[in-house]
């Protein structure tokens, strides 16, 4: 992780810590940088592009922002995986949910090959290093909500499709975001 400019941000579903390269937003994590992490190998224009993504986070969790500008570092990926995020990035919008298998049927180098089924779309979006910027969240299963490896797990999953409106409110949801 050397070279990434890392910036953190305390939201409503915990600590989000922010990993920039100078081409756009490579790693989101729930916590804390990594321990490796350095602002002294960051170049200029990655610390800019923190401060910018942590700038649409805010205003995400504020409710004032349904779509992040900020740009993707797709590199690190697998070419499956990079393909898979992107038409997520691209095609799944604030407020919307789309199964595993659905998700699979949009991305053109899937639905040539029958043999990438849902679970893997699962296991791609358990490894999605942008998560929230990237929705994750809003791929679900087919009878269910699916899992979530973010933050507090599922809970942090339930949160922000609660919050983006794709679910009711519980009783005891709060937009103030989950317990501590």
């Amino acid at each position: 992780m050397t070279g990434l400019a890392w910036a953190t941000l305390g939201t409503p579903v915990g600590r989000l810590s922010v990993g920039c390269s100078p081409a756009g937003v490579r790693q989101v994590r729930f916590g804390a940088p990594p321990r490796s992490a350095s602002l002294a190998g960051a170049a200029p224009a990655a610390r800019e592009l923190g401060q910018a993504a942590l700038a649409q986070l805010t205003g995400y969790f504020s409710g004032q922002r349904r779509c992040f500008e900020v740009p993707i570092d797709w590199s690190g990926m697998s070419q499956l995986q990079q393909q898979v995020l992107t038409v997520l990035f691209d095609t799944v919008g604030h407020g919307e949910t789309v199964s595993y298998g659905e998700l699979a049927r949009r991305v053109p180098s899937v639905r040539r090959t029958a043999d990438v089924p849902a679970r893997v779309i699962g296991q791609i979006m358990g490894s999605n290093p942008i998560p929230v910027i990237v929705p994750c969240h809003r791929v679900v299963a087919t009878g269910g909500l699916g899992g979530y490896s973010g933050g507090q797990g599922l809970e942090v999953k339930r949160w922000l499709l609660v919050f983006e409106g794709a679910l009711p409110p519980t009783l005891d949801w709060e937009l103030a975001g989950l317990p501590a």
